[in-house]
């Protein structure tokens, strides 16, 4: 127990900056993920081991939705491995710093893992809209292809851009130092966050309920889009200081 105390104790001090993260991230996933990587350190994981772990419990979720009928059971249970492998998510990244051992090939892992579980997950929703819901008309068929669309060049222009800043700030560019974090901005950002569209599955054996809900952090990816996209330009546009 004392090695996983150390372990919490020692993740609580060397967190991410909470800046530009949602309410669910920040009070949710992170924590979780904590304890997670503190309970993964001391069973003497890698974490490329957690990172595995991780895509089990979320491609479990995945398959889940595209091969059973929809139920409020089924529901639950989708919800438990999404959201399970999003925590695990956090902790593969949070047990690399506790342990010094980050690299270039376990952060490609994770972004690989989190590339196939975008596209996934969307492609889960539309077999599932077209076996189970029985949506023939195909306007309802495009709808989780746009969220795909959507979703998947938010997260990976974000994670570009940071990526992208980070050698800049390498070669000697610089970089702003960081502000405190915003509520406001937190709670602004919960409709993109991928937490809170784990938490829409729990919701799949209502039909109609699910597809409003579904449909509406759509339209939050739609108008966040070109926002993030513009803003992200325009940080890398502007000139070293």
């Amino acid at each position: 127990m004392s090695r996983f105390r150390y372990a919490v104790g020692e993740l609580a001090a060397a967190q991410k900056p909470a800046k530009g993260v949602s309410l669910y991230s920040r009070y949710v996933n992170r924590p979780a993920g904590r304890l997670l990587a503190a309970a993964a350190y001391r069973a003497r994981m890698s974490p490329n081991q957690v990172t595995a772990v991780s895509a089990v419990f979320t491609f479990t979720g995945v398959a889940l939705i595209a091969l059973l009928p929809p139920s409020h059971g089924l529901a639950l249970g989708v919800f438990a491995a999404l959201v399970t492998g999003f925590a695990l998510d956090s902790a593969d990244g949070q047990l690399a710093r506790l342990t010094r051992r980050g690299s270039p090939a376990g952060e490609w892992l994770d972004h690989v893992v989190d590339c196939a579980k975008m596209l996934a997950l969307h492609t889960a929703v539309l077999v599932c809209f077209h076996r189970h819901f029985g949506f023939s008309d195909p306007v309802y068929l495009l709808i989780p292809l746009a969220f795909q669309f959507a979703a998947v060049t938010v997260f990976f222009g974000g994670v570009l851009t940071e990526q992208l800043k980070r050698n800049a700030a390498g070669s000697g560019a610089g970089a702003p130092a960081a502000s405190a974090p915003s509520a406001l901005r937190s709670v602004a950002l919960l409709p993109v966050d991928y937490g809170l569209l784990c938490a829409v599955f729990l919701f799949l054996g209502d039909r109609e309920l699910f597809l409003v809900l579904y449909c509406a952090l759509l339209a939050a990816h739609l108008l966040f889009l070109p926002a993030f996209l513009a803003k992200w330009y325009r940080e890398l546009s502007a000139p070293a200081r």
